[in-house]
């Protein structure tokens, strides 16, 4: 008990050292998007569920944080302000299943295969969850969400979701280079960091344990290894069923889905695992919450047929062009902490991390982060706005204003 106890700590600290300058090169690639993109007028940009506006929504969720509760608290408010629906349903699916950093991560903890059916797959996912959600959504349904978003139940992350720190001026490269560039790069870093680490470290520990207490033979019998053909249809039906009990999301289900590769779970399966983020117990009650019983329920099963209908496609299309991984055994679940590459990627990163958190500490981070997991006094109003030369009509975290707020109580001061 006590060996296994020390290796699953072990294994832990390995995946977590091999995957730390991934990550921070992925939420790094992510703030910079985030500070260029603005969510100000995200809901009137999905009016309807039409082709080019599910497009849209694909391309603006992979544009916004990872983080899935974030994700489900601002879909919830794009629909209260009048989005449509099923864009809505598109947009939180991107976030969370197209965003570069889990693309980095998986790159480099599963390989480039997995990385590549992620990005196909995505789109994949999102047009049968809209076909899905038009053949089962009726009007009445939809209002009664409405009615029931408009409560204004709180779920977690509504602040993180409220967040717009964006700048609207200047050209690409004036914005990253400015002085409030630099700052909302930060900001949005340490707010991804802060926002998914819990996940992340709850994925890496339960990944640990499972590496070092449950056998391989186990799960070559729960994943039907022995039976190929079978396997490849067990393997996305089951696996989402799998992370809904995980209660690990975002990019704190990858370093389980290479557990579960290592295990013999199928090239689909694991592509289903990774879809079924929005699918873990806690998410499925902030969609109850949001809106409604019924329409938690719908979402639950269309979101379970997306999920594995997708990966299912995505296991025919890459074993019909041979670039399925041929065997299961990962370098990472063998490593051990060597100088290397890997070291050296994560002595750069750490450095830019340290600055990156100087800037933050010293631009009000600390307060932006307070107020990230509460729900903003308005909900329906606009976003939360910083690092814009004009104030928001109601901030709850003031910052870029040119003279500071009268006290008290003292004014929150970032984007300087």
């Amino acid at each position: 008990m006590l060996h296994h106890s020390i290796e699953a700590l072990r294994m832990t600290g390995i995946m977590a050292w091999q995957i730390l300058w991934a990550l921070s090169l992925g939420f790094l690639l992510s703030s910079i998007v985030e500070a260029v993109v603005s969510k100000a007028q995200l809901s009137r940009l999905l009016p309807d569920s039409s082709p080019r506006t599910i497009l849209r929504a694909t391309a603006l969720g992979a544009a916004s944080s990872s983080c899935s509760y974030a994700a489900t608290a601002l879909a919830r408010t794009l629909f209260r302000k009048g989005a449509d629906f099923i864009a809505c349903m598109a947009f939180q699916f991107a976030s969370t299943n197209l965003v570069v950093e889990l693309s980095v991560l998986l790159c480099v903890l599963l390989g480039w295969q997995f990385m590549a059916a992620e990005f196909v797959g995505g789109p994949i996912m999102i047009a049968l969850l809209v076909l899905l959600l038009r053949a089962t959504l009726r009007p009445r349904l939809i209002e009664a969400a409405r009615t029931h978003a408009s409560r204004g139940l709180a779920g977690r992350m509504e602040g993180h979701a409220a967040m717009d720190m964006s700048l609207r001026e200047g050209t690409l490269w004036q914005k990253l280079t400015s002085r409030r560039g630099i700052t909302a790069v930060s900001h949005y870093y340490w707010m991804d960091w802060y926002s998914l680490v819990p996940d992340v470290a709850l994925g890496l520990l339960i990944s640990g344990i499972l590496a070092a207490f449950v056998p391989s033979s186990f799960w070559q019998a729960f994943f039907l290894t022995n039976h190929p053909a079978l396997a490849r249809v067990w393997g996305p039906l089951i696996a989402p069923l799998v992370a809904v009990l995980s209660f690990v999301c975002s990019v704190g289900n990858v370093p389980l889905a290479a557990v579960l590769w290592n295990g013999g779970i199928s090239f689909g399966g694991v592509i289903s695992f990774l879809f079924a983020d929005l699918l873990i117990l806690p998410i499925l009650n902030i969609y109850r919450k949001y809106y409604g019983l019924r329409v938690a329920a719908l979402l639950a099963v269309t979101f379970y047929l997306a999920m594995a209908g997708a990966a299912l496609i995505v296991e025919a299309l890459f074993s019909a062009l041979h670039i399925v991984p041929t065997h299961h055994q990962l370098a990472i679940m063998h490593a051990s902490i060597t100088w290397n590459y890997t070291s050296v990627l994560n002595l750069i990163f750490l450095a830019i991390s340290a600055l990156l958190l100087l800037r933050f500490l010293r631009t009000g981070g600390p307060a932006m982060l307070r107020e990230m997991g509460n729900a903003p006094a308005d909900p329906i109003a606009a976003p939360h706005s910083c690092c814009h030369s004009e104030p928001a009509p109601t901030p709850t975290h003031s910052c870029c204003h040119s003279e500071p707020a009268p006290p008290p109580p003292p004014p929150t001061h970032c984007c300087h």
